[in-house]
């Protein structure tokens, strides 16, 4: 079996993944997003790995990446009411994230749909590190 055919295989395992993850969340249009998080009604979290988040990100966005945000959730927020928009690059990670935050029993968890190169697509404001 060729590289190129394992590589594909996996792709397919994870978009499978991401796909059944996405039947249990809700996603959320950027535009929407933008809008709860200017208001205050909802706190956005960057679940991209640091240098990615470092790259650049959505202003105000809180990062967390993907690989510990179980782990650094409860701490950061606790109040399991909150709302928390995941977010990533273009919206595989942050459903799986969603999914996650549900189980572990936040009950409004949305994925942004599109990701971070929807966010960007759609003129909003993002930071960068300096």
């Amino acid at each position: 079996m060729t590289a190129g055919i394992k590589a594909m295989e996996k792709q397919t395992r994870f978009e499978k993944l991401v796909t059944d993850a996405k039947k249990n969340i809700t996603e959320i249009s950027p535009t929407d997003a933008a809008a709860k998080l200017k208001s205050g009604d909802a706190v956005i979290v960057d679940v991209r790995e640091k240098d990615e988040w470092e790259e650049e990100h959505v202003a105000g966005a809180t990062h967390l990446s993907r690989g510990t945000i179980e782990l650094e959730m409860e701490e950061k927020f606790p109040d399991l009411n909150t709302t928390i928009i995941c977010h990533c690059g273009g919206g595989g990670r942050s459903a799986l994230a969603a999914e996650s935050l549900q189980k572990m029993g936040y009950k409004n968890v949305r994925s942004l749909a599109g990701g971070f190169k929807a966010w960007k697509a759609a003129g909003l404001p993002t930071s960068k590190l300096l």
